[in-house]
């Protein structure tokens, strides 16, 4: 519910995964090769003409009009400032492009191939000679090592992703160069085939007054870049408008045949959800991903659905590459939080079971993974290799992970609340708090136990008061407080929260962003995602043990023993997700028969019905 997924996007059937190498397709010495899969071979060889669920054929032209949340103030993707307009992607491209079909698989963009070599050491691209931008100069290998550069100096997250890339350098007229301090990292050639390039030239020009640009600085200038649209029009902060470019160099290239259709896409914010869907059933809004299960379930029948102009579907194509934690995040860089007794205690004040009757319609299920919905998720005891691994560092995780599956407290009528709230005193008793005057106190400090919960929506709104209210019945003082999307965002850069509603997503293929997510590095790094502050030994173990696994078994046993540490750690008061996103549109479009297993693919290989 009013969550943005965060996290890398990778592709692959499920039933192949337990068989599959993490080795990708060798590029190896001086051969290059035309993708790379971070998991199994790649499905579409040298020479291939399109991706299999595209329809070569689409027609081009219409416009869509698209809805977001909240507000932006910026268009430059460089610097961790501002609030950054989504869709300014469709302007940018990256060095290779990912398959919606495959997991974690990327064939040529900007760079036509790849080469690397056997102890994936390094990663070298070589550009496509036909890549320009929107002013009719070509994309050099000068735009790479500035974008990346200027990527690592200014964003302390792109910095902590990029950590062991030491230096991006020119080898050839056409031919970029990045070297990594670590070997057999298997992950890394893919991650900086993700990098989005902007162009040197017009960054470090002038404007059309000219004043000098700042690629430090936000900016509401329509930015230039390579990518298939251009901004045609803006008003800061509320839309946005993308047009199609006549003149796009890459729109035959087999990684683009079929998409980018519609000739133009607009984006309007709200500040409100509830006016982002009467805007949505009115028309002004053309595409609507439901987050709310009470609106899903009863406020559809206006005349627009029944009389079959609006159409309705469950979609679970994005759901089948990802997992998810979302919940209540603690920020344990503030002392009252430090203690693993007090955030468990947390955890049995949170009413899932009543939350499912009364406002979710049955819906959504409560997480118990960091990995939710995916074959990574722990479960029942440890065993085999995850075994092998938890016992390795014995002395340096809970106990409780060798004799108890992590299992979240279960409500749903005031009796078992009862007893759950029972517990949660033992817990905070335990810790050197007690109840004195219904308050929820240290006993050495005296000062009572109060937090704020930041959200980013108001559509939270009841599920925070309602575990704010179970709180109080233990002396706990929970305030809710909704903030705009540019505070919240700010907020949690800065670490300047209690307790937050956030989210991290997960591929099939975990890897270097677990160090953002959970490593001790992170937690001291201001912008990156390890919003809870967690430094722990066994942990950054744990993590290098993903991220240098040489086969999936490997791969797979200590994502679990990884995932069954975070849990019982009680890092978060984990809340609840749906594996269908429930999804409605005006009928103006058209789209493949087969979707991308991994993807609905919207707007990208959809277009505008014929007349």
């Amino acid at each position: 519910m009013g969550l943005k997924m965060i996290g890398k996007r990778v592709f692959l059937p499920m039933a192949l995964l337990a068989i599959s190498l993490i080795i990708p397709a060798p590029a190896f010495a001086d051969n290059w090769t035309n993708g790379i899969s971070t998991i199994g071979e790649l499905k579409y060889p040298p020479g291939f003409k399109h991706f299999d669920y595209v329809n070569p054929d689409a027609p081009k032209g219409g416009a869509v009009h698209l809805s977001t949340l909240g507000t932006f103030d910026t268009l430059n993707p460089v610097p961790n400032k501002g609030n950054l307009e989504g869709g300014v992607a469709l302007v940018y491209e990256t060095l290779m492009k990912p398959a919606s079909d495959e997991v974690f698989s990327s064939y040529g963009l900007l760079a036509e191939s790849i080469s690397y070599p056997a102890d994936f050491s390094s990663v070298s691209f070589r550009m496509n000679p036909k890549a320009r931008w929107a002013d009719g100069k070509p994309v050099t290998v000068e735009d790479v090592i500035f974008s990346f550069d200027k990527s690592k100096e200014l964003d302390p997250a792109k910095a902590f992703y990029y950590q062991h890339v030491t230096k991006a350098e020119k080898v050839g007229d056409a031919e970029v160069k990045f070297t990594f301090d670590q070997k057999d990292n298997r992950e890394l050639p893919n991650v900086v085939g993700q990098l989005q390039i902007v162009p040197k030239h017009w960054f470090e020009g002038t404007t059309a007054s000219g004043r000098k640009r700042d690629i430090t600085a936000t900016t509401l200038e329509p930015v230039m870049g390579s990518g298939p649209y251009k901004v045609a029009s803006i008003r800061p902060g509320s839309t946005i408008r993308y047009e199609l470019r006549d003149d796009y160099w890459g729109k035959d290239l087999p990684v683009n045949v079929g998409q980018n259709n519609f000739q133009t896409i607009d984006y309007t914010y709200f500040s409100d959800r509830n006016v982002e869907f009467q805007a949505f059933r009115g028309g002004s809004v053309d595409y609507w991903q439901e987050n709310q299960a009470k609106r899903w379930a009863t406020q559809y029948d206006f005349p627009a659905v029944k009389e079959g102009k609006i159409k309705r579907e469950e979609f679970p194509n994005e759901y089948r590459a990802t997992g998810v934690m979302v919940g209540f995040i603690p920020n344990i860089r503030r002392e009252k939080f430090r203690d693993e007794r007090v955030r468990q205690a947390l955890n049995y004040a949170f009413d899932f079971e009543t939350l499912k009757r009364t406002i979710f319609f049955g819906r959504y299920e409560r997480i118990g993974s960091y990995f939710h919905g995916t074959e990574l998720a722990s479960k029942g005891l440890p065993q085999g290799k995850e075994l092998e691994i938890l016992n390795s560092m014995k002395d340096e995780v809970p106990p409780s992970v060798f004799t108890e599956e992590y299992k979240n407290p279960v409500a749903g009528d005031q009796n078992k609340l009862r007893d759950n709230l029972r517990k949660a005193v033992g817990l905070f008793k335990q810790a050197g708090y007690e109840i004195r005057g219904n308050k929820m106190v240290n006993t050495k400090s005296g000062e009572a136990f109060a937090f704020e919960i930041m959200l980013n929506s108001p559509i939270i709104e009841p599920v925070a008061l309602s575990f704010s209210t179970n709180l109080k019945l233990i002396g706990v003082t929970a305030t809710v407080r909704s903030v705009d999307d540019s505070q919240f965002t700010e907020r949690w850069r800065n670490r300047d929260f209690d307790v937050m509603y956030n989210a991290w997503g997960e591929s099939l293929n975990p890897g270097n962003e677990q160090a953002e997510y959970w490593g001790s590095k992170s937690a001291a790094t201001p912008g990156t995602r390890n919003y809870v502050g967690i430094s722990d030994p066994a942990i950054d173990k744990l993590i290098q043990k993903v991220i240098f696994s040489p086969v999936r078994e490997d791969q797979v046993a200590a994502v679990h023993a990884l995932d069954r540490v975070l849990l019982h750690h009680h890092y978060v008061v984990p809340s609840y997700a749906s594996r269908q996103a429930p999804t409605a549109w005006w009928d103006k479009f058209d789209r493949p028969a087969n979707l991308p297993t991994y993807s609905v693919g919207f707007p990208t290989i959809w277009w505008a019905k014929q007349k």
